[in-house]
């Protein structure tokens, strides 16, 4: 049968009773019915007892059991999944903008009478332009925030001793045999390659450490 308010539900039903779960075609949220005891079932269930206590042609009818609940499964089915149906439509409503059924309980503007698509929840989207908002100014603070200030880009690295091949890690030395790594030396301002001993550098002045 079909549903009016979504477009997929799930049969949870067993041996003993039907059940079915109603979910909305917006967020997926899923809505479970009542369980309804299956009468097939009890029946069934008298008969095996009382072929079993008086055997004969009882018996045989109580041998039966799964016969009666094939026979009677459709019809009772059907009738289980209307009751659900009429169970669970009261959590859904319409919309009249976009005509899409939807949860009440997430997805449901209540003021506006429209569901969130047409007319989301004030409250959130306030809350979400203000994450937004943080966000952006995190992340404009950490641009405008020197976080490098120490350290020398004009400095060649190297992440290997040459000499070991041991990580180096940023030191000036091999921590594991002492080997120099730092074989020449360049200007802090301008970069120029600087012989070893010069106090200042030859192309712009600049004093070294």
């Amino acid at each position: 049968m079909a549903i009016e308010f979504t477009e997929n539900h799930e049969d949870l039903s067993n041996d003993t009773g039907f059940q079915y779960k109603f979910f909305c075609n917006r967020c997926g949220n899923g809505y479970m019915s009542s369980f309804q005891t299956s009468s097939t079932k009890a029946l069934g269930g008298l008969l095996r007892s009382a072929g079993s206590m008086f055997g004969g042609a009882l018996g045989k009818v109580g041998a039966g059991e799964f016969d009666v609940e094939r026979l009677a499964a459709g019809p009772q089915h059907d009738r289980a999944l209307q009751k659900a149906t009429e169970e669970i439509r009261p959590l859904f409503n319409q919309c009249s903008r976009c005509g899409q059924w939807v949860c009440k309980q997430v997805c449901w503007n209540e003021e506006s009478g429209l569901c969130t698509g047409c007319a989301p929840k004030l409250q959130g989207e306030i809350a979400h332009a203000r994450s937004s908002a943080q966000i952006w100014q995190v992340e404009q603070k950490a641009m405008n925030t020197d976080l490098a200030g120490e350290i020398d880009v004009k400095d060649p690295t190297v992440v290997r001793c040459p000499k070991c091949m041991a990580e180096t890690k940023g030191g000036k030395f091999c921590a594991e045999c002492g080997a120099p790594l730092v074989t020449k030396k360049h200007c802090t301002e301008c970069g120029h390659e600087l012989d070893a001993g010069l106090k200042f550098c030859p192309e712009c002045g600049t004093k070294q450490a």
